[in-house]
């Protein structure tokens, strides 16, 4: 497939835009994704693209935040395969769940999510990590499934899903939380991708196109979450919050 100058121009500026804001909180496929599907790129095809490109994205922020070592190893190790089992049976059940009632479930815990976040105001400003208990794990493990099959199946808010529940659950500060979070969302977004290979659903040079993008996009936004640390995250968290409620909201009303 041959690409004018004007839409590798338009999908790498919404790449970068999209990989900067995910790799701090999550919530980039509110961008790529809308604008995969605005070259007319069929719903399908624009998962599995979005996934490709997403995967480049969440592989470059991931690595900065574990360079900078703004993440918990033994947690990772024990959560990764989860997630990522989780997308791959996320990803094959897409077609078989309407997505209009996942699309209200989201919105429902996204307004709770923001809620909390909003009136607690020291939430996941410092660490209250004390270290791994039964409790934290025995809702962890499922939960890490659940939004890796949410991932696989829907995607948008993924991040921001993670990033809450490391900072609820186990305690981390935002930052130590984004990094965890990038962390199963690479995870995430490497089973979906590979289930969408498999079925054949992704264009590849678009999502190499995007890509490239993203991973510029994606080394800034971690370093500057790394280095900005809560003051920046914890605002740019709540206003992708919301933003998700309402783009989700606008499509079930109107679209």
């Amino acid at each position: 497939m041959e690409l004018e100058l004007s839409t590798i121009i338009l999908l790498a500026f919404w790449g970068f835009i999209a990989a900067f804001i995910d790799s701090c909180v999550g919530g980039g496929g509110l961008i790529s994704l809308p604008a995969l599907l605005g070259l007319g790129i069929p719903p399908y095809l624009a998962l599995g693209t979005n996934k490709l490109a997403g995967t480049i994205s969440s592989a470059t922020s991931s690595a900065t935040f574990i360079a900078q070592g703004k993440f918990d190893r033994k947690l990772m190790l024990l959560l990764f395969p989860v997630s990522f089992v989780g997308s791959i049976l996320g990803a094959k059940t897409v077609l078989f769940i309407p997505q209009a009632v996942l699309s209200v479930l989201v919105v429902v815990m996204m307004a709770a999510i923001f809620v909390y976040t909003l009136v607690n105001k020291r939430f996941g400003t410092e660490s209250r990590f004390t270290g791994l208990t039964r409790l934290s794990l025995g809702w962890g493990i499922p939960l890490t499934f659940v939004i890796g099959f949410y991932d696989g199946f829907f995607g948008p808010g993924t991040g921001s899903f993670f990033i809450f529940m490391m900072v609820l659950l186990f305690g981390y500060d935002f930052v130590t939380a984004a990094g965890n979070g990038r962390i199963l969302n690479l995870a995430s977004n490497i089973g979906a991708l590979l289930l969408f290979l498999w079925e054949g659903q992704v264009m590849l040079l678009i999502g190499m196109v995007m890509g490239a993008a993203m991973l510029a996009g994606a080394a800034l936004g971690a370093r500057m979450a790394i280095k900005t640390g809560v003051r920046y995250v914890r605002p740019l968290f709540l206003l992708v919050s919301l933003s998700l409620m309402g783009k989700i909201v606008y499509e079930l009303v109107f679209l």
